[in-house]
């Protein structure tokens, strides 16, 4: 009901109308205006502050980042070849080079069908399979997709290199009123022909060939995102099999008694002229008068105001004045309502009204649906074009005149000089005849939410009309039961709250819709021939024409040859077929090879939007058809919005294309595609002005793994992801970290004389060799438990963490100076160096494997590059990471020293304020002697991790002194010498750096030149 605010009221005739309407209460309350109001007044100020705040130089800064000269992978590969990586690694990172050839050689080898798991020594008996959301064929993928893509290709890749029986079924929606919509347009354009120009096989025939044309884009999408999807599979909801699998579910249903055919209100697009769900209606706020462009119409019409008419009383003096913001409806006004215990309208209770135009006469009703704290207490009646109304029809055995085609013209009830007007035309026409008539009472500007189709821009209009329907109470109920009885788990768990309520207040569903393209529903309407009984309809369905002939013939009692059949021209709900996919991709309803391993599926991943049109469907329908659950668990991720923290969508014109992160994308190409979206002007002025703030150089090349990382890097099961490409940016910086740690590594073991030893026989020499190993198993530690709880971002956390801050930070820096032979006997450092070239292996070989199901490109490409020069191939060993064994902590049980890894945080902390002290003194090159003054305990540490602080903490020595007198070998017998500069590391550790007089004079004397220097620059200029 979109009336509210002002209502009818009785009065004496020529009394003006002042109070405000009045609603209808009803099991399911509508939303109230104050948050409609809140939410419109959010959106308002984010807008204003994209285009009012002055534009700074700093707009844009996080996004730092220069060109960089693109590295080509130049060598001859064939299509789906393995790529040669014997040549020299490049200086520097680069996406173009990592990314070519690899997804080609893992799809052509089969690395991503569930088959694989055989050859495999380290598989399990455990399977885990499941079904990517399949997106619209008619699309392209956004930012939301590719979360979905990286979350459940990490899962995916995860449970294979774990040795699990993997199935991940790629698939795409027909997407019934989309796709109609885009070969209309096509037709339009091309040939000036319009769908009723053609015959429907005609017309289906131009869609199928534009599907051929245009539907493997998806496709594409999803393999540079690196989706490590089984193709062989791939399944496509029109496709014959599929399409079977929809007409059994419908015929079951139909047996079961949970579809029926009946007449009842629907969400209708008359630009359409077809049915549409409720998740294809958008809600657009508006704060009051308003002219909005609608399809069909060459001026734009007006929303938002209040139009106060009134009904003249039957065989007595005065009126009852009605609001409304749709006066082209007051045709189909059949009553007017009012509370029972209402004082105000005793005296006219059981009263009539007359309707000016028609004639007609309108009870005035009693019913406790009426909230009579609202308004005036009195409220129109308008059953086949209002929800709310509908109710009230039911209860109190009303009529319902249909006044509005299914094209959006006035029907003949109106009478003729309303009949075949266009729906806003006829309301000005209203309008005009009730001033005429002395009847209107005014005019006022409104805040009203309207409905509009997303698919076609049209104004949303409830028709009444004879749909099939699936009943939902009963299955609604067993789904809410299984997840109560811990059979369905939903994470996180707060969403169990919303399911419940949900589906308590469920209403049946319609799944109807007046289309060409899509499943034909398998019903037909019977005739039996010199029939002149005009009853009500009759109606059989089947898996064919003959079957359902054949269940006429035995429900009727006559010949099948007497019967004429003809099949409902409808198409059923996109939604029907999607809710069937998790076993229909699989072969149901015959019980296939596919469908006995790996149904039910494993998990459903997808967005938190879609647990009510998607998931929750799926679990009635897949229990009801099955018998079984489709799934064990259901994952739901969070919203992906812009930096001014709006949602990301097309009607807003933010929506970013995943491959403009992964390739990199000017301003220019942004506010091209902003233009290409039809949006209205205020919106195309905000999305451009926001895309100028927030990308004024465009969006740099960032790669499909940094892309990837920063996805998995949010935290899914919580608020709502904020992206911004600066985050993405920095996870390239992270590639790149990886990439000259690995030309490091490989110069390492590339002079290493001595083999490097397998994980096995690899010990710690060292105490930082300890710190390192036990590092590395407490990060794989971090890694098993974050992937079980499904918290990628934990996990991709520690994973950083080690490779930058241990692995680089640390060890890196501590082998340099191995290499170096400082100290100690050839034969000490032959074996430190062959300790810590094996360590240094293994941790980044290792890493690589963890990192893999985030960043699959990189870490196949350094892996490849990596292997040669390690111990050779071990029991296990695969041809690519994809199928490594993927790292367990039990693997690394003799590399767990709990002692170190706690002691080093000291060392750290000496670490970091000693390079402090440094550069406080301007000491960039110098490694001067230090004191570190400490407890006795902090002294044992430091020693024990002796030669590490020296060369991390870049210092020439350290000289430990105790306060306490404490004797200790390895202590320094006096303090530090007065006058050095102090660093606090705790309250009981202290640095000091005693820096020469002569040589801080000098450092100052530099300073001062610097200074003066860079002043007479800033004079001259």
């Amino acid at each position: 009901m979109w009336r509210a605010g002002r209502a009818p009221s009785w009065r004496p005739a020529a009394r003006p109308a002042a109070r405000p309407a009045a609603r209808l209460c009803s099991s399911k309350t509508p939303p109230t205006p104050r948050p409609q109001a809140e939410k419109q007044r959010r959106r308002r100020e984010r807008e204003e502050a994209i285009l009012s705040r002055p534009r700074r130089a700093a707009d844009g800064e996080a996004v730092k980042w220069r060109e960089r000269q693109p590295v080509v992978y130049a060598a001859q590969t064939p299509a789906g070849a393995k790529k040669d990586t014997s040549g020299l690694l490049p200086a520097s990172y680069c996406p173009d080079y990592v990314e070519s050839s690899w997804y080609q050689w893992w799809e052509k080898e089969g690395f991503f069908g569930p088959e694989q798991q055989e050859r495999l020594p380290h598989r399990v008996d455990q399977t885990f399979a499941l079904c990517i959301p399949p997106p619209n064929v008619t699309g392209s993928l956004h930012l939301g997709h590719a979360l979905t893509v990286a979350v459940e290709d990490a899962l995916v890749r995860w449970r294979r290199m774990q040795g699990y029986r993997v199935l991940w079924v790629p698939g795409c929606d027909h997407a019934g009123i989309a796709t109609q919509t885009v070969v209309e347009r096509r037709l339009l354009r091309d040939g000036g022909k319009r769908r009723r120009d053609f015959t429907r096989k005609q017309f289906l025939r131009e869609v199928w060939k534009w599907k051929n044309e245009t539907g493997e884009e998806i496709y594409h999408q999803l393999r540079r995102l690196g989706a490590s999807l089984d193709w062989s599979r791939a399944c496509f909801t029109m496709d014959p099999a599929f399409s079977r699998a929809v007409t059994e579910a419908f015929v079951r249903l139909s047996d079961s008694g949970l579809l029926y055919r009946s007449e009842a209100l629907v969400n209708w697009s008359c630009a359409l002229e077809s049915a549409i769900s409720d998740i294809e209606v958008d809600s657009q706020e508006l704060c009051g008068t308003t002219m909005l462009s609608v399809p069909g119409y060459e001026a734009q019409v007006e929303f938002g105001t209040m139009l106060t008419f009134a009904y003249p009383l039957e065989g007595h003096e005065g009126e009852v004045a009605v609001s409304t913001t749709r006066p082209e409806t007051m045709l189909g006004d059949v009553a007017i309502a009012v509370h029972p215990d209402d004082p105000r309208y005793q005296a006219v209770q059981g009263k009539q009204c007359r309707h000016p135009f028609t004639h007609r006469l309108l009870p005035i009703i009693t019913d406790p649906m009426v909230d009579m704290q609202l308004g005036t207490g009195a409220v129109k009646v308008t059953p086949a074009h209002d929800h709310t109304d509908f109710l009230l029809s039911q209860k109190h055995a009303l009529p319902r005149l249909t006044v509005i085609g299914g094209d959006g013209t006035m029907t003949p009830p109106c009478g003729q000089w309303l009949e075949g007007v266009k729906r806003f035309d006829a309301r000005q026409l209203v309008v005009e005849a009730l001033v005429e008539k002395r009847l209107f009472r005014g005019k006022e500007s409104h805040a009203m939410t309207l409905p509009v189709c997303s698919r076609s821009g049209d104004i949303i209009e409830p028709l009444l009309k004879k749909q099939w329907f699936v009943s939902c109470e009963e299955m609604a109920q067993k789904a809410i039961q299984v997840v109560e009885d811990g059979q369905l788990e939903i994470i996180p768990h707060y969403y169990t709250k919303t399911w419940n309520n949900w589906l308590s207040n469920i209403s049946d569903w319609c799944i109807s819709r007046q289309l060409w393209w899509g499943h034909q529903i398998p019903a037909y309407q019977v005739e039996f021939p010199h029939s002149t009984d005009k009853q009500e309809e009759q109606w059989v369905w089947g898996r064919s024409e003959d079957e359902a002939r054949q269940r006429a013939a035995v429900k009727y009692g006559v010949k099948p040859e007497d019967i004429t059949l003809t099949q409902d021209p409808d198409v059923l709900d996109t939604w029907f077929s999607s809710g069937i996919f998790p076993f229909a991709m699989l072969g149901w309803p015959e019980q296939t090879t596919d469908l006995q391993r790996f149904y039910p599926v494993s998990i459903l991943e997808t967005g938190s939007d879609l647990i009510f049109f998607w998931v929750a469907r799926m679990v009635m329908l897949g229990t009801e058809l099955t018998g079984q659950l489709p799934f064990r668990q259901v994952l739901l991720h969070s919203m992906v919005r812009d930096g001014h923290g709006r949602k990301m969508s097309k009607s807003l014109g933010n929506v970013i294309d995943p491959l403009d992160v992964i390739h990199g994308v000017s301003l220019e190409r942004l506010q091209e595609k902003v233009k290409e979206g039809n949006l209205p002007p205020r919106e195309q002025l905000v999305a451009m002005e926001a895309q100028s703030r927030d990308f004024p150089r465009g969006i740099p090349q960032c790669g499909t793994d940094a892309l990837r990382l920063a996805l998995c890097s949010h935290k899914m099961q919580g608020e709502d992801i904020s992206l911004s490409i600066a985050q993405v940016l920095s996870c390239r910086h992270f590639c790149n970290k990886m990439w000259q740690t690995l030309r490091f590594t490989l110069g390492v073991l590339g002079d290493n004389t001595a083999p490097v030893t397998t994980l096995e026989e690899t010990g710690a020499a060292s105490s930082l060799d300890r710190w390192l190993c036990s590092r590395l198993r407490s990060t794989v530690v971090q890694c098993e438990r974050a992937l079980e709880a499904y918290e990628l971002h934990a996990a991709t956390a520690a994973l950083h963490a080690f490779w930058v801050h241990s692995l680089c930070d640390v060890y890196v820096e501590h082998v340099k100076a191995v290499l170096l032979h400082q100290g100690g006997s050839e034969v000490e450092h032959v074996r430190a160096r062959q300790v810590s070239c094996s360590i240094l292996f293994h941790c980044v070989s290792t890493s690589l494997a963890l990192l893999a199901p985030f960043m699959p490109f990189i870490t196949e490409e350094l892996w490849q590059r990596l292997q040669p020069l390690g111990p050779g191939p071990g029991p296990g060993a695969q041809t690519t990471l994809c199928l490594q064994p993927y790292p367990r902590s039990s693997q690394l049980a003799h590399w767990w020293f709990p002692e170190e890894e706690r002691d080093f945080q000291l060392v750290q902390e000496v670490m970091r304020v000693a390079r402090s002290l440094r550069a406080q003194c301007g000491l960039t090159k110098e490694k001067p002697a230090m004191w570190a003054v400490c407890s006795p305990s902090q002294a044992r540490v430091l020693l024990h991790f002796g030669p590490a602080v020296w060369s991390l903490s870049r210092v020439s020595s350290l000289h430990i002194y105790c306060p306490d007198g404490a004797e200790q070998a390895g202590l320094h017998p006096t303090p530090p010498p007065p006058g050095s500069l102090i660093g606090v590391v705790d309250h009981t550790c202290q640095l000091h750096l005693h820096i020469q007089t002569s040589a801080l004079q000098q450092e100052l004397k530099s300073i001062d030149e610097q200074l003066e220097g860079l002043l007479q620059n800033t004079d001259s200029q």
